[in-house]
């Protein structure tokens, strides 16, 4: 009879480390693939920028060097990817720094943009112009969201009991977007 009783118990307690492990595993995958729906976001940008840089080159031909920085930091950034299964604190911060390299390059583009009059009043550059603008807000939508995820994520694995199997399976924590240093000073427009 006691052993009845004890596999009994054995058999409820295999089945609660599974029902962690895949607890664990669900919400790991889920925050994997939220960060498909991030770099699809960023891609979604790095799309629009031949078409934008096209644009502008007709009307601000002498603005090359501008130009070339825009192009220059789309290939850089696109460059740069982070396999799902591979995001370490030390590769988000490649990630973002390739892409805070081109959201500055972009910013000088749209600025340069301010002298040409006949270029802000082109209908493709305005509707290139809106859609940079709609990505940027879907790019910042998509990192919250993965943010969100990781946390919850995060939490789970590091809780009790949970940090001991999680240790055991191998479930690591996941980084998350953090802002780029300086991002809590305006920035500075001279017109």
């Amino acid at each position: 009879m006691k052993k009845k009783g004890l596999y009994i118990l054995l058999g409820i307690l295999a089945l609660i480390v599974v029902f962690m492990f895949n607890k664990m595993t669900s919400k790991e995958v889920t925050a994997e693939t939220q960060w498909a729906d991030v770099e699809s976001a960023y891609q979604r940008r790095a799309d629009l920028i031949p078409n934008l840089v096209a644009t502008v080159k007709g009307y601000a031909a002498h603005e090359k060097e501008t130009l070339e920085g825009v192009i220059k930091a789309r290939s850089e950034a696109t460059k740069t990817t982070i396999e799902a299964n591979n995001l370490t604190p030390e590769t988000m911060a490649q990630f973002q720094q390739a892409q805070q390299g081109l959201s500055g390059a972009l910013s000088r583009l749209l600025l340069t943009v301010e002298r040409y009059p006949d270029l802000k009043a082109n209908q493709n550059f305005l509707e290139l112009q809106s859609q940079l603008e709609g990505t940027e807000n879907r790019i910042n939508v998509e990192r919250n969201r993965f943010n969100d995820l990781t946390k919850e994520y995060n939490i789970y694995i590091r809780k009790f009991p949970m940090n001991f199997f999680a240790g055991i399976f191998g479930f690591d924590q996941m980084p998350t977007f953090k802002s780029n240093s300086g991002s809590e000073n305006a920035p500075k427009v001279e017109f």
